[in-house]
């Protein structure tokens, strides 16, 4: 992919959050609400535990120029909620095509957040995509049922390595037409 057509992040407002490009000081709450261990199993890249530096590590490859996906922060700020309630983010693929992942931290969680930022980022659509994937570990039916709520079609069952779990898990992959 070349990286050079890689865009200034935008921020992208709703009522209730701001979706931000992440800073340099969000390297604390991100890394409470990623070591926690309910978190990282949920996903495929944040090991547990979690080694010093690789927040800070994750960060910096999020906020260069040269990155290939694009991290916001859901930042709750604007209404009197949390500065950082979780992280969604768009992984660049060929095709005109992004991947879409994310975390909402406990302190959030059944609270419509994740399906807000989603909207949010799809509605959007600031990599200007014709089609978005996503995917859920199949022990995680709540994200699933978060992304056929975003519009997300089933597309077929998959697995990914969780670096948490050391193992691979099985995953259920989605698709949007945008």
């Amino acid at each position: 992919m070349d990286m050079s057509s890689t865009t200034p992040q935008i921020t992208l407002e709703t009522d209730r959050f701001d979706l931000r490009p992440l800073r340099v000081s969000d390297a604390g709450l991100i890394e409470m609400y990623s070591a926690d261990k309910r978190v990282a199993r949920m996903t495929s890249s944040i090991p547990h535990p979690l080694p010093p530096g690789s927040t800070e590590a994750f960060v910096k490859r999020s906020i260069t120029h040269e990155r290939d996906e694009d991290v916001w922060a859901v930042d709750g700020l604007k209404t009197g909620g949390a500065e950082l309630m979780g992280l969604i983010t768009l992984q660049r693929m060929d095709r005109n095509q992004s991947e879409i992942s994310g975390w909402v931290a406990p302190a959030f969680w059944n609270t419509s957040l994740a399906s807000d930022a989603i909207h949010a980022l799809v509605k959007a659509n600031p990599n200007d995509n014709t089609t978005m994937f996503a995917s859920a570990f199949q022990d995680n039916p709540a994200s699933a049922k978060v992304l056929t709520h975003c519009g997300f079609e089933y597309l077929g069952d998959a697995e990914t390595f969780s670096v948490a779990r050391d193992a691979a898990v099985p995953t259920w992959t989605y698709t949007r037409k945008l």
